[in-house]
């Protein structure tokens, strides 16, 4: 089963770090993504730029609604994420407590849910 693995931290956090501590988390972090391929629990992952970045999209009533920033304030921001095959929830919690920003954040496991498949319009060939 997949699981989305969301990576929170405070920002203020790594701005504070010396050019060494963020260099040395990061590399943690490579590393880390080199162990779950090698044992087959990682499929996917990005880190995500800095919530000054963000763009947020509503769309209401038919209108689309386009705002700086994320979509809430919150304390800690989504920093990235880690999309990770595990057996169920209890190994996908204890692959997500490796993950070297829990140290300083968060991280928030989910199940991936599937779409159902593409409903034909009933043609046939």
């Amino acid at each position: 089963m997949k699981y989305a693995a969301l990576v929170y931290y405070q920002e203020q956090l790594i701005h504070a770090m010396s050019d060494q501590e963020w260099h040395d988390l990061n590399q943690e972090c490579i590393a880390g993504v080199e162990r779950l391929t090698a044992q087959g629990h990682y499929v996917a992952g990005q880190a995500l730029q800095p919530i000054e970045t963000a763009t947020t999209v509503r769309v209401r009533d038919g209108e689309t609604l386009i705002s700086d920033g994320p979509f809430a304030e919150t304390k800690e921001q989504l920093a990235g994420f880690y999309l990770l095959e595990a057996h169920d929830l209890n190994e996908a919690l204890q692959l997500a407590s490796r993950i070297p920003p829990a140290r300083l954040g968060s991280i928030e496991v989910r199940p991936i849910r599937e779409l159902p498949p593409k409903q034909t319009t009933g043609e046939t060939s």
